[in-house]
């Protein structure tokens, strides 16, 4: 993984910013139109909730892209705060200096 110090966008942004704002919609007439709840679509943009694999699906249906483009935006954003957050410190290592064979 690439190591940086700023933290990847919300996926959340990139929807509100690039594909809400930039199209002049509105939450309420996306929500509509992806047929999900307005606090949901809110909560996402927001940055309080994440983006699912079904949302995925459907944010790519409506935004002409992939699902997979909509999960890596929301992996990587997960990934890179679990990456600072876990201490590293207190998990022991099984691959160190043993030959693993098979039984």
């Amino acid at each position: 993984m690439i190591k940086r110090n700023l933290p990847p966008v919300h996926p959340g942004e990139i929807l509100k910013e690039e594909y809400i704002l930039e199209r002049g919609l509105t939450i309420t007439e996306v929500a509509v139109g992806l047929g999900i709840s307005r606090s949901t679509l809110s909560a996402v943009v927001n940055e309080q909730a994440r983006i699912t694999p079904e949302l995925a699906v459907k944010l790519s249906e409506a935004f002409g892209n992939t699902s997979q483009f909509w999960i890596n935006l929301q992996r990587n954003y997960e990934l890179w705060h679990a990456e600072k957050n876990v201490d590293r410190s207190r998990i022991r290592h099984f691959n160190k200096g043993r030959n693993l064979q098979s039984a």
